[in-house]
């Protein structure tokens, strides 16, 4: 079985973006770059299944520009077994990476498709579905644990109020939830070996992949702050403020 694992360059987690002055987006200067969270979990899931000797290889794709090979070499010193990076204008659209992955899944010969269930930039949560509805793949979205059987794989996956086990074949595809696992981190010697591992690069041309424009963005701008609450000791008190100031009743 070989394992598809697409990994997305993002803001560090621990660091507060911030927008542009003219609206147009994050101001990405001089912000340390990572592998998005969810996707990270991923990658963590793939190895954990390669461990067990359930896969044979787990490849790592991204898509954008040169850049995201940085994120590529961290998830092959993480113990992924080879890099693909489809250079496009940064940060494509849902859409266009689901069909991007789509050629991939067929050139490669995929059995198993792993991805973030969103990324913490965009926070979209489209790709892992629209891949699906267009290999006609079943899906799991929201997955927080997958096992391996003898019929194909069982996946448990949160749901409104409670958790979802659905029984797929393959080839199928998971978006991964925080509940999934733990990342494991890089050691020094897995680092340096990753610099030697195969690391394709290719266009979108020569899969056959059109990037078209399906949105557009406007603007963007921080969300509101919120005023401090107020504390009360009494109902009494509660309900004189509601009235008096808030005036709700």
């Amino acid at each position: 079985m070989k394992i598809l694992v697409a990994v997305k360059r993002t803001i560090d987690a621990n660091i507060k973006a911030k927008v542009k002055s003219d609206k147009s987006g994050i101001d990405l200067n001089n912000l340390k770059m990572a592998i998005n969270p969810f996707c990270e979990i991923a990658v963590e899931e793939a190895i954990r299944l390669k461990e067990q000797g359930l896969a044979s290889e787990v490849i790592v794709v991204s898509i954008g520009t040169k850049a995201c090979q940085e994120q590529i070499r961290t998830a092959l010193a993480l113990g992924a077994d080879r890099g693909i990076l489809v250079e496009t204008a940064d940060n494509p659209e849902p859409l266009n990476v689901a069909k991007i992955l789509s050629k991939i899944i067929t050139k490669e010969h995929i059995s198993l498709t792993i991805l973030g269930k969103q990324s913490i930039d965009s926070d979209n949560n489209q790709t892992g579905q629209m891949l699906a509805a267009l290999n006609n793949m079943p899906q799991a979205t929201f997955a927080s644990q997958v096992k391996v059987t003898e019929q194909g794989i069982e996946v448990t996956r949160e749901v409104d109020g409670g958790a979802q086990t659905l029984q797929m074949n393959f080839p199928a595809v998971i978006t991964t939830d925080l509940r999934l696992n733990e990342p494991r981190y890089a050691s020094l010697p897995n680092i340096m070996k990753a610099k030697r591992k195969p690391l394709d690069v290719v266009s979108c041309e020569t899969l056959g992949v059109e990037m078209k424009e399906h949105c557009q963005l406007i603007s963007m701008e921080m969300p509101v702050e919120r005023q401090a609450g107020i504390k009360v000791n009494s109902v009494d008190e509660l309900l004189e403020k509601l009235k008096i100031e808030a005036k709700v009743i």
